[in-house]
């Protein structure tokens, strides 16, 4: 065929596609309707960044104006709330128990005498660890307020041997730390998450809808069809009925970026280029994969399990909810299997750190070569399409 047949009988297929898109509810479903309700879900759930307010009990055994006014700077923490003040561990403790708070600060019986005779009382904290975020973010906050505590102390104690306040801080904190978060300078979990949660949702219903849009052709019948429109050939029939795809979910992931980038002013240090590219490139890579499982398993319910599980498993191993790094060397190097992986690199490199994009070119090219998976399933593929039977 020449280059304008070619472009004559990818544009009938992509028609014929577009038709089918139309009269089929699940095409709306997984292309708009999914993608945009995770959307506003995920950026309405995480509005603030870190969650605040979160519930604590205190067990003040020492009941003086020092416990109280610790009490009181601590609930004034964002992420911490003070709902129960109780003389009753075992009361404090049933609670965590059944969930209502997250933590327990243990204020001991005479901790302000002890603490201004020089006995060093022992303040105790207890969190929750079935809740994993908000025990760590209660952990901090009960911490700082601890070594506050401590401070004032040591302040009080230093003036009233005649100290000066720099002599004091001189002791109290003789290396004095200074920390610079790189990249994501507020410790923003919303930041984190849903710039890899959002696109890997897209990455899910690409594989979902991948899959169907082709398995559909062998369950009904009409691969015949399909291909015979595409001139007998399945790179002409399969850029013909996955192009109107690809249109519509690089549209559907601008968006996600225009709701991150624009209205929530996520960090976007490289500029908008770097990502639209990026999500372009996750949008036909993950294509790609999807006709490749198609390819594998060439029946629908077979290919649809396959691209549920690997779509589900790339939310655990691209390195956004546990370290690549800190993951066994095998799975290390799986994780490179995943659109999903290369995507979050980019997005960290460009959009947070604002690397020169030099540096993040091996992530691109990985995205491009994921288009090589269905050459080499092709002959599998092109043979199911003409032979295979579907037995329901």
């Amino acid at each position: 065929m020449t280059c304008q047949e070619c472009l004559h009988k990818i544009k009938l297929v992509a028609k014929r596609e577009m038709r089918r898109m139309v009269s089929t509810p699940i095409y709306f479903f997984c292309m708009l309707v999914a993608p945009i309700i995770s959307l506003v879900f995920f950026v309405s759930l995480m509005h603030g960044g870190l969650p605040t307010d979160l519930p604590i009990a205190v067990v003040d055994l020492d009941n003086t104006s020092t416990s109280r006014n610790l009490i009181r700077q601590l609930d004034a923490f964002s992420q911490t709330k003070v709902v129960m003040s109780t003389t009753s561990f075992a009361e404090a403790r049933q609670e965590m128990q059944e969930g209502h708070v997250y933590g327990i600060f243990y204020i001991p019986e005479d901790f302000t005498v002890e603490a201004t005779s020089g006995k060093q009382p022992r303040l105790s904290f207890y969190t929750n660890g079935t809740y994993l975020i908000a025990a760590s973010l209660l952990f901090r906050d009960m911490k700082t307020m601890s070594v506050l505590a401590g401070a004032s102390v040591g302040l009080q104690t230093g003036r009233a041997k005649g100290y000066t306040d720099d002599q004091i801080m001189g002791q109290l904190q003789p290396i004095v730390i200074d920390t610079h978060p790189i990249g994501n300078p507020w410790l923003n979990y919303a930041v984190y998450l849903n710039n890899t949660l959002i696109p890997g949702i897209l990455q899910l219903m690409i594989f979902l809808v991948t899959v169907f849009s082709i398995g559909m052709e062998i369950k009904r019948s009409t691969t015949k069809e399909w291909l015979n429109m595409g001139g007998d050939s399945l790179w002409v029939s399969l850029i013909g009925k996955l192009l109107p795809h690809t249109v519509v979910f690089t549209l559907v992931g601008f968006l996600a970026a225009a709701v991150l980038y624009a209205y929530n002013a996520y960090p976007l240090h490289s500029g908008w280029l770097p990502m639209l590219a990026a999500i372009f490139l996750l949008v036909i890579a993950s294509q790609a994969v999807g006709v490749f499982m198609i390819g594998v398993l060439p029946t629908p319910r077979l290919g649809l399990s396959f691209a549920s599980l690997f779509g589900m498993i790339s939310f655990s191993i691209v390195g956004f909810s546990f370290p690549v790094q800190g993951m066994h060397p095998t799975l290390q190097a799986l994780a490179y299997l995943f659109p999903l992986r290369h995507y979050f690199l980019i997005y960290v490199d460009q959009a947070l750190n604002g690397r020169d994009l030099y540096y993040t070119m091996g992530e691109y090219l990985w995205l491009l070569a994921f288009l090589v998976l269905p050459v080499l399933i092709g002959k599998n593929l092109k043979r199911a399409l003409r032979k295979f039977k579907y037995i329901p």
